[in-house]
C-alpha cells in the first residue's frame, strides 16, 4: 500500500514538472518572437575604407531592448557605403562607423572632418616594433639640437630628446589600413591622422632631427608635460652656478663746501660793556 502511494506521488510530481517545462518553453518563444528586431550585420570581418557590398552583410534578429543607435534594418540602405572603422563578423552596422553617403572607397574616407594624413617614414625600432597598428594611438618624439647662447658648449651637449605631439591616430602602416592584433607587422611607413597645424609640425620636426613613434594606451587621455632629455639630465650632470656678478665699483665721495662772503666786524664800548657787531 505504501509502495502504490510512493509510486502514485511521483507520477504526479514528474507530470507537473513536464508541464511546466513544456510552459516554460512556449513562454520563451513567445517572449523572443515579441522583443527582438531585425538589425543588420556584418557576415565577415571588414576592414575600415573597404567599400560595403550586401554580400558582406545579413539581416539578424536582434533583442529589441539592446538595439545600438544608428542600427539599419535594410540591406539596400548600406549598399555602396565606405566604412571608417572596422567591423568584426557579428557586429551591426552603425551610421557612426559608415563615411557619408557618396564617399568615395580608400583612405581619403576615414578620415575626419578638418583632419589630414600624413605618412612618416619608420623601421622597426621607430615604428615600435611593428606594433604601432591601425587604429592605435601614438605620441612622437624628436631628437634634434636645441639652441644655444653659449658658444663654448658642444654640438653634442645640446641634444635634446622631446614629445612634440600627443594621442596620434594611426589610419594605415604601409599600405594597408586594415588592422590585424594577432601578430606586429614590421613597415617602412606610418600614416597617421592630424590636424593641419600638427601637419606643420611634424613636417618641420622630421626636417630637424629624427622622430620616433611611443605607443600609448589607447583609453589614457592624460597629457605628458616634460621638458625634454638632454645630456645633462640624462647623466644626472650638475649644473653649474653662473658666475657671480662684479661688485659695483665704489662712487667718490662728495663734499659740498658752502663758500661764505667775508665779513666786517667792529668792537662797540657802550659805558662798561662791550659788544661786537658785523655787516
Amino acid at each position: 500500500m505504501k509502495n502504490a502511494r510512493a509510486l502514485v506521488m511521483l507520477l504526479v510530481a514528474t507530470a507537473a514538472g513536464l508541464a511546466a517545462v513544456v510552459f516554460a518553453a512556449r513562454w520563451m518563444v513567445q517572449q523572443t518572437s515579441t522583443s527582438t528586431t531585425k538589425v543588420v550585420i556584418a557576415s565577415a570581418d571588414m576592414s575600415l575604407g573597404q567599400r560595403v557590398s550586401p554580400d558582406m552583410l545579413k539581416v539578424s534578429d536582434w533583442p529589441a531592448g539592446s538595439v545600438p543607435p544608428g542600427t539599419f534594418n535594410d540591406l539596400k540602405k548600406l549598399e555602396g557605403r565606405v566604412l571608417k572603422a572596422s567591423l568584426s563578423r557579428g557586429e551591426p552596422v552603425l551610421e557612426a562607423k559608415l563615411s557619408p553617403v557618396g564617399t568615395l572607397g580608400g583612405l581619403s574616407a576615414v578620415i575626419n572632418e578638418g583632419k589630414r594624413a600624413i605618412t612618416v617614414r619608420v623601421n622597426d625600432v621607430i615604428g615600435v616594433a611593428g606594433f604601432a597598428l591601425p587604429g592605435n594611438y601614438v605620441d612622437i618624439l624628436v631628437n634634434t639640437e636645441k639652441d644655444s647662447k653659449e658658444g663654448g658648449a658642444s654640438r653634442r651637449d645640446q641634444n635634446i630628446s622631446k614629445i612634440v605631439l600627443e594621442k596620434i591616430l594611426v589610419l594605415a602602416v604601409a599600405q594597408e589600413a586594415g588592422r590585424d592584433e594577432t601578430k606586429p607587422k614590421v613597415v617602412d611607413a606610418v600614416t597617421l591622422e592630424v590636424t593641419p597645424e600638427q601637419a606643420e609640425k611634424i613636417d618641420l620636426a622630421r626636417s630637424i632631427g629624427s622622430l620616433s613613434l611611443v605607443l600609448r594606451n589607447q583609453v589614457d587621455p592624460q597629457d605628458a608635460t616634460t621638458a625634454g632629455a638632454t645630456k645633462a639630465t640624462l647623466l644626472k650632470i650638475p649644473v653649474a652656478a653662473p658666475p657671480a656678478a662684479p661688485a659695483p665699483a665704489p662712487k667718490p665721495a662728495v663734499r659740498k663746501v658752502v663758500a661764505r662772503a667775508p665779513s666786517n666786524c667792529v668792537s662797540v664800548i657802550d659805558g662798561s660793556q662791550a659788544r661786537q657787531e658785523c655787516f
